[in-house]
């Protein structure tokens, strides 16, 4: 989003929706037939961090994905997002904007969970969908199909058929923030959304990727909400970084993988390599499928590729 300044446009005129043909206006109302749209016109809207506490603390799983898609708690969050899908890019001035926070995405029992930053401003705020219509995304989708926990290799737009298996992409700040970079107070407002998303799932889930230092301390951060029992001293993010989370009760034990953001600072520059990315997204995916993941790879010998592997596989270290 660096150096993108929103500005007057044409958010309400309604635009053609490049999967379905649909006419929406920017940003898009809740329950107006937008793909995957969770909401209604009725659900409920959080205005500040108490309602967001309110709401999250009660809601179930599909209720939280309605809720958090219409949250307002944050002024200038709720400003940017929608100043951004007023104004648009040039190349996207015929689409119509999504312009609300993105919810998360996937399956509802998932073996594997992805965490992020926050939506990207012409990504995710503009497709509907986590880590959809952008680079980044384009990286991450890649890999995750050649790992098997994508059921294609692109994901364009919501409704377009793209679906995580076992998996669930979830954002730590649900609405894109100027430059990138939300606030500390945005951050912590919008942390009640994730704890109660990740309490949903969790029984389900065998290991979490971390994209980036955001996603990694995010982790950290609400697996310590949940009572789960981080390991001490607090384990430091790098590229292949592990940490091994134990429940409550005792009895279970969840993987959190971390990765170098897909971000193109990090790929343009070769911080970030493809067989990196599918390294870590790889033992995810070994680790939450188990036996499925290894007759699937058998199933597939050329998807998985050691293409680049006589590279160092993380040569910034």
């Amino acid at each position: 989003m660096a150096g993108d300044t929103p500005g007057a446009g044409s958010g309400s005129i309604a635009r053609p929706h490049p999967v379905t043909g649909r006419p929406f206006v920017s940003p898009v109302p809740p329950g107006s037939g937008w793909p995957d749209d969770p909401a209604s016109a009725d659900t409920p809207v959080a205005l500040d961090a108490a309602d967001v506490r309110r709401l999250a603390g009660r809601a179930s799983l599909a209720e939280l994905e309605a809720e958090m898609s219409v949250c307002r708690a944050c002024p200038g969050l709720v400003t940017w997002r929608e100043d951004v899908a007023h104004a648009k890019r040039a190349a996207y001035a015929q689409e119509p904007y999504w312009g609300r926070p993105i919810h998360g995405w996937g399956s509802s029992t998932p073996s594997v969970v992805i965490i992020g930053l926050a939506p990207a401003a012409h990504g995710g705020n503009r497709t509907g969908r986590i880590f959809t219509g952008d680079r980044s995304g384009d990286w991450l989708f890649a890999s995750l199909h050649r790992v098997g926990l994508a059921s294609q290799a692109t994901s364009v737009h919501a409704g377009d058929g793209q679906q995580l298996i076992d998996a669930r992409m979830v954002a730590a700040v649900r609405c894109a923030p100027p430059q990138n970079k939300p606030t500390t107070e945005e951050r912590d407002t919008c942390a009640p959304w994730l704890e109660a998303e990740l309490r949903w799932v969790l029984p389900s889930v065998k290991a979490v990727v971390a994209l980036g230092s955001f996603g990694w301390d995010a982790a950290l951060r609400t697996f310590a909400a949940l009572e789960y029992s981080v390991p001490r001293p607090r384990p430091k993010f790098g590229h292949g970084s592990t940490a091994t989370l134990t429940a409550p009760s005792g009895d279970s034990e969840i993987v959190l993988l971390g990765s170098y953001h897909p971000s193109q600072q990090n790929t343009f520059t070769g911080r970030l390599t493809e067989p990196m990315l599918d390294d870590v997204l790889g033992r995810a995916a070994a680790l939450g499928l188990g036996q499925r993941h290894t007759i699937w790879l058998s199933e597939r010998p050329n998807r998985m590729t050691l293409r680049g592997r006589v590279r160092p596989l993380y040569p910034n270290r």
